[in-house]
């Protein structure tokens, strides 16, 4: 009898247990919950944002968890087409929040189901935009105001679901891949042009620069030639002028030094050869230093 006693106090033991377990929750601090009951949020306590330990009603009451941090969806690359008929590889991606988790949970139910919702909004929002726009101004100029103007649409199209968008962003806006290549082969030949432009301009500095310094340099030579033959000049005159002193002061030394001269000259090594008598005029200061 005891031990029936027992066994129906452990089963009903076990039961409270279960029963409170049942009870409780926890919310962590990445979380927000909703209770429901029977489908529809319980009055007064339907959203949980504080985290921590909570109370629901077993069997009857279930909880939803919402996460409430900031979550990313990535845009798949898609082509754009410009204002300005340019195509254009887009790479977008926005950051959002839940900021109403019961219409979240109504109108989505999931992150997965919602980032699909969002996905279609976001390429639509790019398409819309950067189609108004052109290629300098989606690269460059208006960068920022555009992707201002895909938060805003894809704002407004996010309230729907309960979620706010915190940023969106064109990661990469970048031209098709064979028209890339075709203008990086442009861009190719427009630099090989202009060096060749540059190689030609430098060789006409150059050709210029050479023909200035030989015509320098011929003046130059020229001008030094002149003044060698100026110098050299003057320097036979004075020295025929010396001669002609010698000459009339004392002429049989003039004659005596033309004589050793033309020695000099005629007696050096070589294979000239000349045949004369020794008793010649030529030969005179050999057998008498006076020539006679």
């Amino acid at each position: 009898m005891r031990s029936s006693f027992g066994f129906v106090l452990a089963i009903i033991a076990l039961a409270i247990i279960a029963v409170l377990s049942g009870a409780m929750f926890q919310v962590a601090q990445t979380e927000q919950a909703l209770v429901l009951r029977f489908g529809a949020p319980v009055a007064g306590r339907g959203l949980i944002t504080e985290p921590g330990l909570h109370f629901k009603i077993p069997l009857i009451e279930t909880v939803v968890r919402i996460d409430n941090r900031i979550l990313d969806l990535e845009s798949p690359k898609q082509e754009v087409i410009a204002a300005d008929n340019q195509r254009i590889d887009v790479d977008a991606f926005v950051r959002y929040r839940i900021v109403d988790a019961l219409k979240f949970y109504q109108a989505a139910g999931s992150i997965r189901a919602a980032n699909n919702f969002l996905a279609s909004i976001l390429n639509s929002s790019v398409r819309r935009v950067l189609g108004e726009a052109t290629q300098q101004q989606i690269v460059r100029d208006d960068r920022a105001a555009l992707m201002s103007k895909i938060k805003d649409l894809v704002n407004n199209e996010a309230k729907n679901y309960g979620v706010a968008i915190v940023d969106a962003r064109l990661r990469r806006a970048d031209l098709p891949r064979e028209i890339s290549e075709k203008v990086f082969s442009r861009m190719q030949s427009e630099r090989k042009r202009e060096a060749n432009e540059y190689r030609a301009q430098g060789n006409e500095q150059y050709q210029k620069i050479t023909s200035r310094a030989d015509r320098d340099a011929i003046v130059l030579r020229a001008e030094a030639q002149q003044q060698a033959d100026g110098i050299r000049g003057a320097g036979d005159a004075e020295r025929n002028q010396v001669f002609a002193e010698v000459f009339g002061r004392d002429p049989d030394f003039f004659s005596f030094y033309r004589s050793m001269q033309a020695y000099d000259q005629t007696f050096k090594a070589g294979d000239t050869r000349f045949v004369t008598s020794p008793n010649s005029e030529f030969f005179k200061y050999f057998g008498n230093p006076s020539g006679k």
